[in-house]
């Protein structure tokens, strides 16, 4: 099996929430959003890691954590064996070089006073350890990679000279221009064209192959999770409700919450079968989640007080497939899977 790069363990992270005055004299209550609440996971080297879920479920918090851009509440995060979740921001540094991130949206990640040269070459000049000749080798090599050719036609420009997507692979040659280790790509292609999508796609599994970098792939797109990622986890309110080899969660989804995602994927040929799910309501308020299975509020098949009362652990159903419901197996849950269907 290949080596782990990066180990969860029960990760927390809390957002403290000011209340009102007369709110906080009566219930003299600290509220907190609990964005993640006991994830745990891990990413092997060379493995896009997938999370998905609805907006709100503690997706890009994950990712955050992980590179220490935001200290966890509780829990702990193993980067390459190194307990990294209160590692003091000092020794935090060497290991800056070895993980990277890719912003959601390259029109606000871009610093719009710096030329492209400049954007790229920044992460290398503060790491130092490098002369200006190499550095400029380098940035010009990260262009190629993301297929900005020839270089020397954007070493000059600034980003609001750019499209949509060239930013965005600026973004990803930023990211990749320290030969990273791990990547976060946080919904990388949420906010481009669907045209341009596919090709930022194709660029990440291609660097992926040639630099054997690993990624965890933020998205709440399962038809995009499932062509890119190796395995997946699906959030909710802060919690995995189902997580494992991608094909597995894809084609034989265990959780009610995984089902309805897929049944939300579009497909064309209408006479294909498919799972059909629908989601009840909205999703509520991470400052005061349900109570036992936090997705019982919307689930068709929960059972009272069962699912009201008792949080369900995350179990394991088949070889690295596991999933945190009561009713896996039970008539009601049989009853609602139908037809395998495909994202």
């Amino acid at each position: 099996m290949p080596e782990e790069i990066v180990n969860v363990e029960n990760l927390k992270k809390y957002f403290p929430v000011k209340l009102g005055f007369l709110t906080s004299i009566l219930s003299r209550k600290e509220a907190y959003i609990r964005a993640v609440d006991g994830v745990t996971f891990d990413i092997k080297k060379g493995e896009i890691f997938g999370l998905v879920g609805e907006s709100g479920s503690g997706k890009t918090t994950i990712g955050r954590l992980l590179l220490r851009l935001t200290d966890p509440t509780d829990g702990k995060i193993f980067f390459e064996g190194k307990d990294i979740s209160k590692m003091p921001q000092k020794d935090l540094r060497p290991l800056r070089r070895k993980m990277q991130i890719i912003f959601q949206d390259p029109y606000e990640s871009l610093n719009p006073r710096m030329t492209v040269s400049s954007i790229i070459m920044e992460p290398l000049t503060i790491q130092g350890g490098i002369s200006r000749e190499e550095i400029e080798n380098k940035v010009a090599k990260a262009l190629e990679d993301v297929d900005l050719i020839p270089p020397e036609e954007f070493l000059l420009r600034f980003p609001h000279e750019l499209s949509g997507g060239q930013r965005q692979r600026v973004g990803v040659a930023r990211a990749l221009v320290l030969n990273p280790d791990f990547i976060v790509a946080d919904e990388p292609v949420s906010m481009l064209d669907v045209s341009i999508r596919a090709e930022v796609v194709n660029i990440l599994v291609n660097l992926l192959e040639k630099y054997n970098v690993s990624f965890l792939f933020i998205t709440h797109d399962v038809a995009l999770a499932r062509h890119i990622c190796n395995r997946i986890a699906i959030m909710y309110l802060g919690k995995i409700m189902e997580k494992g080899p991608t094909e597995n969660v894809v084609f034989e989804p265990l959780h009610p919450y995984t089902r309805a995602l897929i049944s939300a994927v579009p497909v064309p040929d209408p006479t294909t079968q498919r799972i059909e799910v629908a989601l009840k309501g909205e999703i509520p308020s991470p400052i005061n989640p349900p109570s036992g299975c936090r997705f019982h509020t919307r689930c068709s098949i929960a059972e009272f007080p069962l699912c009201k009362e008792k949080e369900p652990p995350l179990n394991t159903y088949g070889e690295g497939h596991s999933a945190a419901c009561h009713l896996i197996g039970k008539s009601s849950w049989q009853k609602s899977c139908g037809s395998e269907g495909q994202a």
